[in-house]
């Protein structure tokens, strides 16, 4: 892969610095209580956008990227499983950032801290609500004020999700392989972090990509607000700024209703997630993650302030089943066609 390269790899996205991202299906959290990590119910399918020129927005065309498609109101973690060497990944939400609440930058920064640093974050299910706790990804339509965008920015001009990764400066990169070299057999390796995305996935699939039909049309926009509250750190940054490549590879993420997913791709998307309720009294696991030297980055002030997609969409009427103890797993310490960037 070439330096700022961004690629897919099944449903994965590989970006600078041996990241690698997967976008997970989860059961939405209730909007009240604090909750464990929600299950992996299989991956999001993803899609190169100039893949479909013929059929997607022109919009989408001049911001290239991917694409994905999410039911109203599902809920999605990001998984950094298989991410190999340190990288400071940058999360935006309607180009605002999930860490620090201001906007997208082009630049990493620590005050306040704009990313996370792989592969010491093994997931992001949420924005930075501080106190080890994050506010669910929630997928919403833009337009009704809900998404964090709209909340903090007063404009939903954006939506979907824009990913940017710095990898390590040569001599940095060299340096942290020989430690690595020196301690090797006694570090756990990042697949044994893993296991949160291990759950069964949802029934269905995915069929083989048909023919798509029609003309180029503008399409319901989708961004990401945010549901429930969960336990989960965002771990403070371990490197100075001047550690990290002058250059990064980033991608934007657009996010597609499931009609909209059939006319641009030909495709079915992945069914509804199944009911939680259902999901806890099968037996299935729900997850902790437990570090006893983590730290967690402050929230701020605007991200705090930003409220669940509930209060524009309603009352969420699925029953809340809570796990039983047993159902609780503890979790320990812890080349693809290149995807096309444009003008965002």
């Amino acid at each position: 892969m070439t330096e700022g390269a961004v690629r897919i790899e099944g449903n994965s996205l590989l970006l600078p610095g041996g990241v690698r991202i997967r976008f997970m299906r989860t059961l939405r959290l209730p909007e009240t209580g604090t909750h464990g990590l929600p299950p992996g119910l299989g991956e999001f399918p993803l899609r190169r956008v100039e893949d479909h020129a013929d059929t997607v927005p022109a919009a989408w065309r001049a911001r290239g990227g991917v694409m994905l498609p999410v039911h109203l109101r599902e809920a999605m973690w990001l998984s950094f499983a298989g991410s190999t060497e340190p990288a400071a990944l940058q999360v935006g939400v309607g180009k605002v950032c999930a860490i620090s609440g201001s906007p997208w930058s082009p630049r990493l920064a620590l005050d306040p801290q704009n990313h996370v640093v792989l592969p010491r974050q093994p997931w992001l299910d949420g924005i930075n609500s501080g106190k080890g706790k994050v506010r669910q990804f929630v997928a919403v339509p833009l337009g009704l004020g809900a998404t964090v965008e709209g909340q903090v920015t007063g404009e939903e001009v954006w939506g979907g999700i824009q990913l940017q990764s710095f990898p390590l400066r040569a001599a940095e990169l060299a340096k942290w392989r020989e430690q690595e070299r020196r301690r090797a057999g006694t570090r756990r390796s990042a697949g044994a972090m893993s296991g949160y995305g291990a759950a069964p996935p949802a029934p269905g699939g995915v069929p083989a990509p048909a023919p798509a039909a029609g003309r180029a049309r503008s399409a319901p926009a989708m961004g990401l607000g945010v549901g429930g509250s969960m336990r989960q750190e965002i771990y403070p940054a371990d490197r100075p700024l001047d550690a990290w490549a002058a250059e990064p590879g980033r991608v934007f993420v657009h996010l597609v209703t499931p009609p909209e997913w059939r006319r641009v791709t030909g495709e079915e998307p992945p069914p509804s997630p199944v009911d939680r309720a259902a999901y806890t009294r099968a037996g299935l696991p729900w997850f902790e993650y437990y570090d006893q030297d983590a730290g967690d980055v402050a929230p701020t002030d605007t991200l705090g302030a930003v409220r669940p997609v509930g209060e524009w969409l309603g009352a969420d009427h699925e029953p809340w089943q809570t796990p039983s103890p047993e159902q609780v797993i503890p979790l320990g310490d812890a080349p693809g066609k290149p995807v096309a960037d444009g003008d965002w």
